[in-house]
């Protein structure tokens, strides 16, 4: 599939017309470029950051360019577990539903381990897998009472495999948040209640999250990548690695490369 190509045609269908989309995280980076995507599809945007001033330009920025969708955004720091349930449940309010959830927020701040930063690897741990349990439940709830929903978590190609240095938290982190999506999954195919599960796996993106990062292996900027992502949402899968090429090909070479050559790719 070539995402932007996809992404055309199904932008002349407006396929998330009368449809609502709920994006954590969506005051940059991913989130925002996924909002933006997303609103050229039709979508209706239930948005969420920590950062208001932000959102609030977004919403007037894609209101004003697409005038037949509604935006609405609400102050959310997903570190505060109670608020991630009580503006799930308000933006379901506001829009009588919600048609899919993405758990995208998150930090990508962690360090070596044993080197004197437990604070830092155990906010990125709770960060981007507590507060993304959170999430999860949240919009569980919402989808069981609808008995539809779309769940999408946004975890990382760094979790196929164990990483050295920067990477060991968060990529151990981001494996928990796709088992976590797995078992969900499991669990709607056991029950057989149509809910859909999504964990994309994204490779190396240049967004702010980091930009003053090295160089990375098959760096895509942050326009690729969010096409590419979107592009797998809207494909309904159960995993993508994106962007596919070359990060579908290079997942699985990582399940089963000796260490000393994972290494090279962090």
């Amino acid at each position: 599939m070539q995402p932007s190509r996809y992404l055309q045609t199904l932008n002349k269908q407006q396929a998330g017309k009368g449809k609502t989309v709920l994006i954590t995280g969506a005051s940059s980076g991913l989130g925002e470029g996924m909002a933006r995507l997303f609103a050229k599809l039709g979508y209706n945007l239930a948005i969420c950051a920590r950062r208001t001033d932000r959102l609030a330009r977004l919403k007037a920025e894609l209101t004003s360019k697409y005038p037949n969708i509604r935006v609405e955004y609400r102050a959310l720091d997903v570190s505060d577990y109670d608020a991630i349930f009580a503006v799930f449940d308000a933006f379901a309010d506001d829009f009588g539903g919600i048609d899919r959830v993405v758990v995208n927020a998150g930090i990508g701040d962690s360090r070596r381990i044993g080197k004197g930063r437990f604070d830092t690897n155990r906010r990125t741990v709770e960060i981007n897998f507590i507060s993304a349990l959170a999430q999860c439940e949240a919009a569980m709830n919402i989808f069981r009472a609808q008995n539809r929903g779309h769940l999408v978590v946004i975890s990382s190609m760094s979790a196929m495999r164990g990483l050295p240095k920067h990477l060991t938290a968060y990529g151990a982190s981001k494996a928990g948040l796709a088992h976590l999506a797995e078992g969900i999954r499991a669990d709607m195919l056991l029950t057989k209640l149509p809910i859909k599960v999504s964990t994309i796996y994204p490779g190396y993106i240049r967004t702010e999250i980091n930009e003053n990062a090295k160089p990375l292996p098959f760096e895509v900027d942050a326009k690729t990548g969010t096409k590419a992502i979107v592009a797998a949402i809207e494909a309904g899968v159960d995993e993508a690695c994106v962007p596919s090429l070359p990060w579908s090909i290079v997942g699985q070479a990582m399940k089963h490369l000796p260490l000393p050559l994972i290494n090279k790719l962090s």
